[in-house]
């Protein structure tokens, strides 16, 4: 809510307003808190956290009844425009070479089973059955569909860039997607980035599969 983003950047122009020398290492998370009490709408119980060590809620975030903070009572609602999903033709990325297979795939990017951010703890990813992290997961029907076939090593190729020798491993996703760890499949990818959000869409994102 506008409230809201109003008083986090009412919160940042304060902290950047700050002589943080005067104040002592042990007092700057409680001055920070008391800041975000006197600042942003909802959280005032964070200034006495550490006096009762009682957790707490935003104030207005929990609805006990079927009734919303607005002038009625009820939602608001508003439809969003979806934006186009086609994936382009493999013309797009060059084509594909006399002889050469490929398939235009819906690239998402995900963290491994042994993965906390960009810190990858264990090489292969056993719920998804992929060995290790130079692979693609692909829909064993995508497969069927072209010459590309399970453990082969083969190029995927976006529009940022190509990764070579990445081993397919057929499995459970939907068809025409594929996935690949992140953050080695930032290679091929040229996110395009929301408008409205800023945010990259790093869950779609066409690249060609080729070999």
């Amino acid at each position: 809510m506008k409230e809201h983003s109003d008083g986090w950047q009412a919160l940042i122009a304060q902290i950047e307003a700050t002589s943080w020398v005067t104040i002592s290492d042990r007092s700057i998370p409680v001055y920070v808190r008391e800041l975000i009490a006197r600042t942003v709408p909802g959280p005032q119980a964070i200034a006495d956290f550490y006096t009762n060590l009682r957790e707490f809620e935003f104030a207005g975030r929990v609805f006990a009844g079927p009734r919303f903070a607005t002038a009625n009572g009820r939602t608001q609602l508003a439809p969003t425009p979806l934006p186009d999903l086609a994936l382009p033709e493999a013309s797009h990325f060059g084509g594909l070479a006399p002889g050469e297979q490929g398939l235009v795939l819906s690239l998402i990017t995900a963290r491994s089973y042994g993965q906390h951010n960009t810190a990858a703890y264990k090489v292969s990813d056993s719920y998804r059955g992929m060995p290790h992290r130079q692979t693609i997961l692909m829909n064993p029907e995508d497969l069927a569909a072209t010459a590309l076939a399970a453990l082969q090593r083969e190029s995927v190729q976006g529009d940022a860039g190509r990764l070579d020798a990445i081993a397919i491993i057929p499995g459970s996703i939907r068809r025409g997607a594929a996935l690949m760890f992140y953050p080695e499949a930032i290679v091929p990818m040229h996110a395009v980035v929301d408008p409205a959000s800023g945010t990259p869409a790093f869950k779609w994102v066409p690249v060609l599969v080729r070999g």
